[in-house]
């Protein structure tokens, strides 16, 4: 019922529109709405493969879509999405904490300032989808290998698959703050009195890692063909979240105190607990090192555990697992400050969390990421008219509209937002992203823009739409000249004769019918495969694991359980 009260209103009041990535996702789902098994998109980069990018989320966003509208529809995924978790939260933290502990960290996963940020300001559907979908599978993974149960090895493969269809970074990345640990607490475990065999353990360890690595690989091969192929070696692109947030501190608000909140005033409690108890010391390292690489450039750890990624990943999604795993220490404080204040530590623990939740969702309001209030209806009109998108074209000043301004035409752009899948070696060459953003990425992003315009011919490119008055001489210099204006003439329309049509890309990147085919149907139905072996029935129910008896679980939640 909390998620339906916080988030439901809030996703029908359609605030993620504004969000960094929202418009991106519908982008991507309007190209698999009306081309489903051909993942080769013309709208951007003049041609570009979506087997770059896991396609799960995506895909549901453009079935649901068939019934209410690509908008509502993204609000009815990412809606399920926050559902998901806090289930996830509860049966992840079932494996450290008892049920009252589980069930009050699951309540605060709904309020949960990192989610809100990254639902609200940061858009990132596929992070906020795999998430939940991981923290589901983890029990299942302990349930295996503790205990060699085949049930559960097929549900926590099935979901580890559809989380990777919905995320790779999640999986790839995700597994050394959250599998490890739990691996970890199955040798530590004393369930039953006994503890699994060395023997048992890496055996059924190595069963479940080879058949996930074969299902995830054959789930996804065009993207692993594209990556191998096509590896992302261009020049990377600067982000803020990678900052030093104590020299930066705007983007110390920004990437650590909205996301955490009053969560930070739970860090003492998490570092002695877990230091205290035996039991919670995995589920203490993963998440210190995971809040340590969520630091960005604040501290070297990031860029020492994961090398030269560091430069391509956001370092947000760190601060986002670094939360998810503090949460059953969180339900844990939370479970004895009720024991001890009763009403009292009620209202202080309501307050705190609906004001972390309030503060993200109010940041996203105050600092939105789409601060251009402004419809893209006229441009795409014009170019859907008279033969305009027979050419190519780009926008400057247009911000995270362009995505958006891509799902109303079908013409076709040399700009976009999804850095990795570009292979313009104008665009690749140079430290900037969006090229109608260029001037906010200083000289590499002029360069680039200076580069685009200079070889119009070369990619058909004849419009350029302005909203930015800056990118005017730079355009006059160039030979480009106005011929229009659009929206009160807030927009003016650019041109350059002697243009030649576009013409269909060929390019090696394009994916056969064959790896469309399989991208149509594999990640889709990885889902649905994992949504009917999870409804399988258990052979028998278990109690919360670690909780054997009333004694022991007194013990473990007043900390007594030590080393």
């Amino acid at each position: 019922m909390a998620v339906f009260a916080v988030h439901l209103p809030l996703l029908l009041m359609g605030l993620p529109l504004k969000s960094y990535d929202t418009n991106f996702h519908i982008f991507f789902a309007s190209h698999y709405l009306h081309h489903w098994f051909n993942p080769w998109n013309a709208k951007w980069y003049a041609g570009f493969s979506q087997t770059t990018y896991p396609p799960l989320p995506q895909q549901w966003v453009a079935l649901v879509s068939r019934l209410i509208g690509l908008d509502l529809a993204y609000m009815a995924v990412q809606f399920a999405a926050i559902l998901l978790l806090a289930l996830g939260v509860y049966r992840f933290a079932l494996l450290w904490v008892n049920q009252r502990a589980a069930s009050l960290a699951a309540l605060a996963s709904v309020f949960l300032g990192s989610e809100s940020f990254l639902v609200y300001s940061a858009g990132q559907l596929s992070t906020t989808a795999a998430a939940p979908l991981y923290l589901n599978a983890l029990p299942y993974m302990f349930e295996w290998i503790r205990e060699g149960k085949w049930r559960s090895f097929l549900k926590g493969a099935a979901l580890f698959t559809a989380a990777a269809a919905a995320h790779h970074a999640t999986l790839l990345f995700g597994s050394m703050f959250f599998a490890i640990p739990v691996l970890a607490l199955v040798l530590i475990d004393r369930q039953g009195g006994e503890r699994v065999s060395t023997g048992a353990f890496v055996m059924r360890t190595v069963v479940m890692t080879a058949v996930v690595g074969a299902a995830v690989a054959l789930v996804l091969l065009p993207f692993w063909i594209a990556l191998i192929h096509y590896p992302v070696t261009q020049t990377p692109i600067p982000h803020a979240s990678r900052a030093n947030y104590i020299l930066s501190p705007q983007w110390g608000v920004n990437y650590f105190v909205v996301p955490y909140g009053f969560l930070v005033l739970a860090l003492p409690f998490i570092f002695v607990r877990g230091s205290v108890v035996a039991r919670l010391r995995p589920l203490l390292l993963g998440f210190w090192l995971a809040f340590l690489v969520g630091l960005g450039g604040t501290t070297p750890v990031g860029r020492v555990l994961l090398g030269r990624a560091f430069d391509v990943l956001t370092m947000e999604r760190f601060s986002y697992w670094a939360t998810l795993l503090a949460l059953p220490f969180v339900g844990l404080l939370a479970a004895e400050l009720i024991d001890r204040y009763r009403l009292r530590a009620v209202a202080g623990l309501t307050l705190a969390a609906t004001a972390t939740c309030a503060l993200a969702v109010a940041w996203s309001t105050y600092r939105p990421a789409d601060a251009q209030d402004f419809k893209v209806d006229a441009v795409a009109n014009w170019l859907n008219r008279d033969g305009h998108d027979n050419y190519r074209y780009v926008t400057l000043g247009f911000g995270n509209k362009i995505s958006r301004l891509a799902v109303l035409t079908d013409a076709s752009s040399v700009d976009g937002e999804w850095n990795s899948g570009r292979m313009l070696p104008e665009l690749t060459a140079h430290a900037g992203g969006a090229l109608t953003s260029s001037k906010y990425f200083g000289k590499e992003g002029l360069d680039a823009l200076h580069a685009i315009l200079d070889h119009a011919d070369r990619y058909s490119l004849k419009w350029v739409f302005v909203r930015d008055p800056y990118y005017e001489p730079l355009l006059s210099f160039g030979g480009w000249r106005r011929v229009d204006n659009l929206e009160d003439r807030t927009v003016t329309v650019w041109s350059k004769d002697g243009v030649p049509p576009a013409t269909t890309v060929n390019a090696p990147q394009m994916p056969p019918a064959w790896q469309g085919l399989m991208w149509g149907t594999l990640p889709l139905g990885s889902s649905i495969l994992a949504i009917l072996v999870v409804l399988l029935p258990d052979s028998r129910r278990r109690a919360p694991v670690g909780v054997e008896s009333d004694i022991a679980q007194e013990d473990y939640v007043s900390g007594r359980l030590v080393s």
